[in-house]
């Protein structure tokens, strides 16, 4: 089990796979997630706003614009926390704590869970905005493309990071499993003998004809030559 650490991590300073870390899902996950933000906020910036023949600029979602700073947004601070989040996992086998893994670990599930809720409102509010819009009072054909791609990409977003929530809590679940750091026995090795048992603590029994002295055997050859037999009383 050398390879298996806690929170779905390798043991802290193993060496740092490129290779394996970029085919994770949650990896992929999470550049999808990061390339989704930002076209979301770069449509409604670029060409989300059109202008009615005056300097003053109009939301392109019925003229609403808390449809557009809503999606411009959550845009950014995704682009942001997916960042931050990617190289939190770069860093994350480093991290020896199994109380820091854990908050971390903690930390990306709650926000995931919560992103995942604002994008979903986010799609909701840009869909039923766009729905609303009237052709006669906004120059669709200038932001029809924008408008249609922020709301596209606000769905996907929702799916990517609800599969980057649903990776954070298999990693949480991974780590409070604590079958993984069980020691199994090797088989190679025969079963260790159990210890004799004791009668009295730290005294072990031992058999009477375990250790028996040889007989004394007195003979002439054995005797000093001034050897005298004391006298019986």
């Amino acid at each position: 089990m050398d390879e298996v650490g806690s929170f779905g991590a390798g043991r802290a300073g193993s060496a740092f796979d490129l290779i394996a870390f970029v085919k994770r899902p949650q990896t992929i996950l999470r550049v999808l997630a990061w390339i989704f933000s930002m076209v979301v906020f770069a449509s409604i910036i670029n060409e989300g706003y059109v202008n009615m023949g005056s300097e003053r600029l109009h939301c392109v979602f019925n003229k609403n614009t808390d449809a557009c700073n809503y999606g411009i947004t959550i845009g950014i601070v995704a682009f942001i926390a997916s960042v931050l989040l990617l190289a939190l996992d770069v860093y994350f086998p480093q991290i020896s704590s199994v109380k820091d893994r854990k908050r971390a670990v903690l930390l990306e599930v709650v926000f995931s869970g919560f992103w995942t809720f604002l994008w979903f409102v986010g799609f909701c509010f840009l869909a039923n905005q766009w729905s609303h819009t009237s052709p006669k009072e906004l120059p669709l054909e200038q932001a029809t493309d924008a408008a249609r791609a922020a709301i596209a990409f606000s769905f996907f977003s929702i799916l990517t990071w609800a599969g980057l929530t649903v990776c954070a809590i298999q990693r949480f679940l991974l780590g409070t499993d604590m079958t993984l750091f069980t020691i199994e026995p090797v088989a190679s090795q025969p079963p260790k003998q159990p210890y004799p048992s004791n009668d009295v603590i730290g005294q072990t029994t031992i058999p009477v004809n375990a250790y028996q002295s040889p007989p004394l055997i007195e003979t002439m050859e054995t005797r000093p030559p001034d050897y005298k037999i004391p006298p019986a009383f």
